[in-house]
């Protein structure tokens, strides 16, 4: 396997582009979302797209078939909600294990093909390791501020469990994505650092947090600067920001890790900020053209979508980024 370290220094990758916008697509019901194997589960599933991997796994890896024919070198999994944490919004947490090495095992096989069919362009297999549904820095309850609803440790044991799924199921990259809560974070880096020593083994680790508002700050209240100084000990391939915002408000962030971290730098904006439905309008052209500025100034290694971003905004990054050479990196990552 082309290691990715290399072909960071050679040029920029592109990343795929949202999971959720494609599986919208498919106008899943109810039924669809629960197949024949979870057709009496107690609790509404639709929503949970995670699950589609087991009762839909040919549109799962359709999409990301449809995102390396675009251009993309990195397709995230399906498991953005993929820890016991998370899962226990559907009383499903018994099968994050089984979610996580499924949703590899697809991902995997698709890259393979992928590969076969153009070894000048390796395909890689991003495990995707959102934030879940709690914080660990703060409190829920503003009556409360001391009250946690959940530990530094459960996440840690948590993100354990999916960790060693997504490596089980063959993951190239483990991609601790979306992080609002810093701790939280730590919590996943913890986890991949323990099976890691376990295991014995050396995985590239991308770590992505995201700007929730104009102030430039994380959730937790971290500018960029505090964010990325807050993980710098730990061995990472590469440090981003993605979601939340659309391609120009992540400029000036993004001007910051560049300018701060030796490692390499990744952006996987929204296509634009949501409309008031909720609804992503910004064409692929558009958003191309705002990610030019990126790779004018010399800013990203990595760069792909999040929300609202399809395979046609894709194809316009990767055709993009075959103009431009890579950011250069200060130091060789770990």
């Amino acid at each position: 396997m082309t290691d990715i370290r290399e072909l960071l220094k050679k040029r920029i990758l592109v990343l795929d582009g949202a999971m959720g916008t494609m599986l919208q697509r498919y106008k899943f019901s109810e039924a669809d979302f629960r197949g024949e194997r979870f057709k009496d589960w107690p609790t509404s599933l639709q929503g949970n797209n995670d699950l589609l991997s087991l009762t839909q796994p040919e549109a799962i890896a359709e999409i990301h078939g449809k995102y390396f024919a675009a251009g993309a070198d990195i397709v995230e999994t399906n498991t953005f909600s993929g820890t016991t944490v998370a899962m226990a919004d559907y009383h499903m947490e018994e099968l994050v294990y089984e979610l996580n090495f499924e949703s590899a095992k697809i991902a995997k096989k698709v890259a393979d093909e992928y590969t076969k069919r153009e070894p000048n362009k390796p395909r890689f297999v991003a495990g995707s390791i959102g934030p879940t549904n709690k914080t660990a820095s703060m409190s829920p309850d503003v009556n409360d501020p001391g009250f946690r609803a959940i530990s530094f440790d459960a996440l840690r044991m948590a993100y354990k469990q999916q960790v060693e799924a997504l490596l089980d199921g063959g993951v190239d990259i483990l991609l601790v994505e979306t992080i609002f809560d810093t701790l939280n974070a730590k919590a996943a880096l913890f986890a991949i650092e323990e099976v890691k020593e376990e295991r014995q083994i050396d995985v590239p680790v991308m770590v992505s947090g995201t700007i929730t508002d104009a102030s430039g700050r994380t959730l937790s209240g971290q500018t960029a600067e505090a964010f990325l100084i807050s993980i710098s000990h730990l061995p990472i391939l590469s440090v981003g920001f993605n979601c939340a915002l659309g391609a120009n408000q992540l400029v000036p962030h993004l001007e910051v890790l560049s300018g701060k971290t030796e490692h390499a730098v990744s952006a996987h904006p929204n296509a634009g900020l949501p409309n008031a439905f909720g609804q992503y309008d910004e064409s692929p052209e558009q958003m191309a053209e705002q990610i030019k500025e990126y790779l004018e100034k010399g800013l990203v290694n990595i760069v792909g979508g999040c929300c609202g971003t399809t395979p046609e905004h894709i194809k316009a990054i990767a055709d993009l980024v075959k103009q431009y050479k890579p950011r250069q990196l200060l130091v060789d990552s770990e």
